[in-house]
């Protein structure tokens, strides 16, 4: 499809079905019968809008994330429904939004809801290492799901409200990088327990058994995006080889046909493996920014853009409605202790429903778009 009109359609016709309270694109919330509340979910798709706004200049795409966010932040800068007692890292991605809202608008309760999720980030429990808990009910347990929950938008509070100083930040992604990248397949473990006794946990590495891709896509954007946050200087040095390393390490493990990923990236053909899209566009946007920046080779733009396109003629279907993208592995996770299914196995991961239309999906998609049309701008 050279054009992407189409796309744009799709997009406007899920803020068209959309409210606040009820986003198309929140399956999970959907699946449940439940109001949107304060989440990563919709966090993911309103840093998305943003960027098409920003990159088409079509207004529509920003005034809708911008509704959302002011649907939650009240003036005094609480944010309904946010429950910080619950540690949730998954809550301050949603954060991200209030910053280029601040930036237009110069409305001080953005700023004053960003103060509010960095003094939960104040608060969060830490491992040993220094590393922030994903959440409260998984204590000791680091996510790579939860670097792109949270530095990001530490990064952009640095940035806007803070010192400029990184170094935490920094220093929460080199210790995943020593302690979750396998040497083997230059691939990172979906959790880490500092603690090494959770039921999933590695006892001597304390890290879970498996590659999960979104998890690694997860990771990938968080630095692609922290890349583009942070000045030059040794903190923003010593990502780069991180970056470029990981980039290196799952290239091998592309689809030679679609250039698309597993679910279990290093698995492929396996039986009840399958091609993987929101995992897929994050590397695929990760790819794609990464090369705009240079900060990886230009011959990665390419490989993200075939990567796009494989999405696009695998999963992306016309309908009378417009345009499904399907491929979405609905939601995977390690624990808690309650819920021994999420283990790590191989099995596992196969086994989590695969949905169409779900923002884990289409924000990734979309973002790695903004950067096909940058490519082509």
């Amino acid at each position: 499809m050279s054009d992407y009109s189409r796309i744009d359609a799709y997009v406007l016709r899920l803020i068209q079905e959309s409210t606040p309270e009820r986003t198309a694109w929140n399956l999970e919330k959907i699946r449940e019968g439940k109001k949107v509340e304060w989440n990563y979910i919709d966090g993911c798709m309103l840093t998305a809008l943003m960027e098409l706004s920003s990159i088409t200049g079509d207004e529509r795409y920003a005034a809708f994330a911008k509704q959302v966010a002011d649907h939650f932040v009240q003036p005094d800068g609480t944010i309904l429904t946010l429950k910080p007692e619950m540690a949730n890292l998954d809550d301050i991605n949603e954060g991200r939004v209030l910053f280029p809202l601040y930036e237009k608008t110069g409305d001080e309760k953005y700023r004053l809801a960003a103060d509010r999720l960095r003094a939960q980030l104040d608060a969060q429990p830490r491992t040993f290492e220094g590393s922030f808990w994903h959440k409260a009910i998984y204590p000791n347990q680091v996510w790579l799901d939860g670097i792109y929950m949270a530095q990001p938008f530490s990064a952009l509070y640095e940035k806007y409200f803070g010192t400029g100083d990184y170094s935490d930040i920094v220093k929460q992604i080199t210790t995943v990088h020593t302690r979750m990248r396998s040497a083997e397949k230059g691939l990172y473990f979906h959790g880490y327990d500092a603690s090494k006794t959770a039921f999933w946990a590695d006892r001597e590495t304390g890290c879970s058994r498996n590659f999960w891709l979104r998890s690694l896509g997860w990771f990938a954007v968080a630095m692609a995006d922290l890349l583009e946050i942070l000045p030059e200087g040794e903190s923003r040095s010593a990502l780069v080889p991180i970056f470029t390393d990981l980039m290196a390490s799952i290239d091998r493990y592309a689809d030679e046909e679609t250039g698309l990923y597993w679910q279990v990236p290093d698995q492929g053909g396996r039986e009840g493996n399958y091609l993987e899209t929101s995992g897929s566009a994050m590397m695929a946007y990760a790819m794609l920014k990464g090369a705009r920046l240079g900060v990886l080779e230009k011959a990665y733009a390419m490989k993200g853009e075939k990567t796009f396109h494989g999405i696009m003629e695998r999963y992306l279907t016309f309908t009378d409605d417009g345009l499904n993208l399907g491929g979405i592995c609905l939601v995977a996770g390690l624990g808690p202790e309650n819920n021994r299914r999420r283990d790590g196995s191989y099995e596992y991961y196969i086994s989590e429903p695969v949905v169409e239309n779900d923002a884990k999906g289409v924000a990734p998609f979309l973002l790695a778009y903004t950067e096909v049309k940058r490519l082509r701008a």
